[in-house]
């Protein structure tokens, strides 16, 4: 079993070991945090292509000592032409999943990087180069990468609906087969792509002789995005959302992310908590499960576009109406559950150099895969996260012109009271706020070592990625009289492996005041702490 990595100089982690090293050995050579993560984001987009890459969107929450945490915001839009008509016309009468017509957003995970260098270079004191940052990626998609289980699984399981994509079959199923884990697996369009992004600066793909090439690609595969939605695109510097609570400051991403719905279930567990609460009883999981499914209505109700939204995110966590919603959840009985909510798949990865700057990230480009489509001059599979978008009129997510689609997508930071600072974050549609919820309580309020809070068994209620049905599922290692008292009080039970990807890949890193950063990686991903 893993234990918790302890280290003084700099520490990254990620959900493939590799994407992991690429941190570390920047923060080796005198990179900063942001420094870090660039590289780790690059290395991903490589290393876990079915789950992340250069073609979707990504947000950011960054801390240095002393100073404001901020946010970026490296979220697409819709086409300031786009509407449901778009696809009415076309005979669809709900945006499709896969194909052209899904890839109906700006990916901005590129805007991400850029902005996140930027600040690097301008509060951080940031020197590296673009081209030590991006060379572990453009190394491996050259030389090719062992492939994952996990790739290899999904590729398998969403095989017919991915194969017929624009470039799909040349990329990802070389001689047509699916690659078995640790076949190698050539990006040579890539590694093109990010020599290109070292040489021309991050900026040429959205305003470059890169972003021609994309959008080239784009109008000739179909899809809606097109040259002036690149060009209008930019990441946004923005102010987290924030949420007292008994021990410190809990920080998430605003809307259009259901950062909001994470932070509203730890504003709940802390009015309902008591002392006789013990990790991993039925009174835990119920009382964290019921709080999941009161923050999950706020979220559907009112999260989107912040253009859009009548009732502001800042408002949905004030401790008024925290208290109101509180009262509303019943120890005793599981409330019934219609299952609203949304799947994904994504990649959360943090860093904490030596000077105690935190950094935590997550990027996706959403379902499997995204929308399958893969750009010929460039090698990019573009992400399929405007699917979240509906065509009904009125819908409270109506797809609109020139709108961010909605994001499950939300990186947490907690600052503590007694001076440490926590990164955490996973991946797994609804399935973040829950496992985000149950690695900060176990450390936080239960006092177990970071590692254990990771490694302990996790449920999940509803869809996430991987899943669609609408059970609360257990991993097997729950006691069985856990899983009995549950069922008893209401919650349709379903038990899983004991150690199932559907339950996310998280990680997390702490740092205390005297500079020790502790860190833990997922034993259910690839991923690792690597540290010096």
């Amino acid at each position: 079993m893993l234990n918790t990595t302890r280290a003084l100089g700099g520490m990254a982690v990620a959900p493939h070991a590799l994407a992991a090293q690429a941190g570390r050995d920047v923060l080796r050579e005198g990179g900063n945090a942001l420094e870090a993560a660039i590289a780790m984001a690059a290395s991903l987009a490589v290393h876990y292509p079915h789950m992340t890459g250069l073609g979707g969107d990504s947000f950011w929450l960054l801390a240095a000592p002393g100073g404001e945490v901020q946010a970026i915001d490296a979220c697409g839009r819709t086409p300031q032409t786009l509407t449901p008509d778009f696809y009415r016309q076309r005979g669809h009468q709900a945006i499709p999943v896969r194909g052209p017509l899904a890839a109906n957003t700006v990916a901005g995970t590129v805007s991400g990087w850029d902005a996140a260098y930027t600040l690097s270079r301008e509060q951080w004191g940031g020197s590296l180069p673009l081209e030590r940052l991006l060379a572990d990626a453009i190394h491996h998609a050259r030389t090719g990468i062992p492939v994952t289980a996990s790739q290899a699984r999904n590729t398998a399981r969403f095989r017919a609906g991915l194969e017929p994509q624009p470039g799909f079959a040349e990329t990802y199923l070389p001689g047509g087969v699916v690659p078995a884990a640790g076949d190698l697996l050539r990006q040579p369009r890539l590694a093109a792509t990010l020599e290109r992004l070292a040489a021309a600066g991050l900026d040429d793909f959205y305003r470059g002789e890169l972003a021609a090439a994309i959008a080239a690609d784009l109008e000739a595969v179909g899809s809606p995005v097109g040259a002036a939605d690149l060009a209008a695109h930019h990441a946004e510097l923005t102010a987290p959302l924030e949420l007292p609570g008994r021990l410190g400051t809990l920080y998430n991403m605003p809307p259009p992310t259901q950062g909001v719905a994470s932070l509203a279930i730890l504003g709940l567990y802390e009015r309902k908590h008591t002392d006789s609460l013990a990790p991993e009883s039925a009174d835990y999981v119920h009382l964290l499960v019921e709080a999941t499914k009161q923050a999950f209505r706020l979220r559907d109700r009112h999260v989107r576009d912040p253009r859009d939204m009548a009732t502001p995110a800042e408002e949905l966590i004030d401790p008024i109406h925290l208290d109101r919603v509180a009262n509303l959840v019943d120890m005793h009985r599981a409330l019934p559950w219609e299952g609203a909510g949304d799947t994904g798949d994504t990649t959360w990865f943090g860093a904490i150099d030596a000077e105690g700057r935190a950094v935590s990230v997550i990027q996706s480009v959403y379902h499997e895969f995204g929308s399958g489509v893969v750009l010929p001059a460039t090698g990019l599979c573009w992400q399929n996260r405007g699917a979240s978008f509906h065509l009904e009129r009125h819908h409270p997510r109506e797809l609109r012109p020139g709108r961010k689609p909605f994001h499950t997508l939300n990186p947490a930071l907690a600052r503590f009271d007694d001076g440490r600072v926590m990164v955490y974050g996973t991946m797994g549609g609804d399935g973040q706020p829950q496992t985000q919820a149950a690695v900060y309580t176990r450390y936080a309020h239960f006092g177990q070592e970071l590692q254990a809070a990771i490694t302990a068994p996790r449920w999940l209620l509803g869809r996430t990625w991987g899943s669609n049905s609408n059970t609360l599922k257990l991993e097997g290692r729950f006691p069985a009289a856990v899983v009995e008292e549950l069922a008893r009080r209401g919650h349709p039970v379903e038990v899983v492996a004991g150690f199932d990807e559907m339950m996310g890949h998280a990680g997390a890193l702490v740092r205390h005041p005297g500079g020790l950063i502790e860190g833990a990686a997922d034993p259910r991903s690839d991923g690792c702490v690597a540290a010096f």
